[in-house]
């Protein structure tokens, strides 16, 4: 490329080829001599891009940082919610649980009522055999009424309960007898509802009752009630004694009416209706629910 120069001598500025740089002669102007200048050597060496600029690696550590935050937050944020909601979640299912057992008691009220309708009587707590001891139960008696019609067939009476033929047939499982808040889930072969037995109650032992003998009324009068961790099959002869029931309710396995249910256990009443009794309720409003005949004053 062309050198443009300025004579030191004269002012004359020349252009000369680049292959004239470095050698002298005289000036086309005032005729001294000169040396004519070479390409500027910060030029010549300029590079014609620049290189880029290493990283420090900060910024990508910085990137890390804020990312490992954002998400040890939305881990936080996220258990708490799970906290808050845990037993909201939990109450619902109970609930869930409790109303099903609810229709359970009603299912076994409507076939007791059903059953009154055809043999004119309640079932009695128990059929005994040859020497009056419990054979089969109430809960065998009603299973036509259930919807169980094929489990009743397989049933034989000419054999006590826990034959191997019948253990086989109370082996299977009779989703009215069965309350959802009990351990073992759906399968579970352990019964959660008794009768409650005993002298002038509506089981009477062998005894069969009609609604005409509830004089104290269906509504005042308890039919079946919550039991849990007994472990009774529901094929055995097994109830509760109304002599040997301990206060307060709840007590789960022993000798008293309880459920898995917070605070209190179902009870299906003689007029069909289910109510939620309280563990906490006084012995004598309960023991004056299990009489047919009492003519106690029963407070709500």
């Amino acid at each position: 490329m062309p050198i443009t120069f300025t004579c030191p001598h004269c002012g004359r500025q020349t252009n000369v080829a680049d292959q004239y740089a470095g050698q002298s002669g005289p000036c086309a102007g005032c005729g001294q001599t000169i040396t004519i200048p070479g390409p500027s050597p910060s030029a010549a060496l300029q590079p014609s891009y620049a290189p880029p600029a290493k990283s420090s690696g900060g910024g990508g550590v910085a990137i890390v940082v804020i990312v490992i935050a954002c998400l040890f937050g939305l881990l936080i944020c996220g258990g708490v919610l799970v906290a808050l909601l845990l037993p909201a979640v939990q109450s619902a299912r109970e609930a869930a649980r409790r109303a099903q057992c609810t229709n359970n008691l009603k299912q076994i009220a409507l076939a007791f009522h059903n059953y009154h309708d055809v043999y004119g009587s309640f079932p009695p707590a128990y059929i005994p055999d040859e020497d009056g001891q419990p054979m089969h139960s109430w809960r065998v008696l009603i299973l036509p009424f259930l919807e169980c019609q094929h489990i009743y067939n397989q049933y034989k009476f000419d054999e006590p309960w826990n034959s191997p033929n019948n253990l086989a047939v109370t082996n299977q499982h009779v989703p009215a007898y069965s309350c959802p808040s009990s351990p073992g889930g759906p399968a579970i072969r352990e019964t959660s509802y008794m009768v409650i037995t005993g002298p002038n109650t509506v089981f009477d032992g062998a005894k069969a009752c009609r609604f005409s003998e509830i004089l104290d009324g269906t509504s005042n009068t308890i039919m079946v009630v919550e039991v849990a961790g007994t472990g009774v099959n529901w094929g055995e002869p097994k109830d509760l004694d109304a002599s040997t029931l301990t206060y307060p309710l709840g007590t789960r396995g022993g000798s008293t009416p309880a459920s898995y249910h917070p605070g209190g256990l179902n009870a299906a009443l003689c007029d069909g209706s289910v109510r939620f009794i309280a563990d906490t309720v006084p012995p004598q409003t309960f023991n004056a629910l299990l009489t047919k005949a009492g003519a106690e004053m029963v407070q709500e």
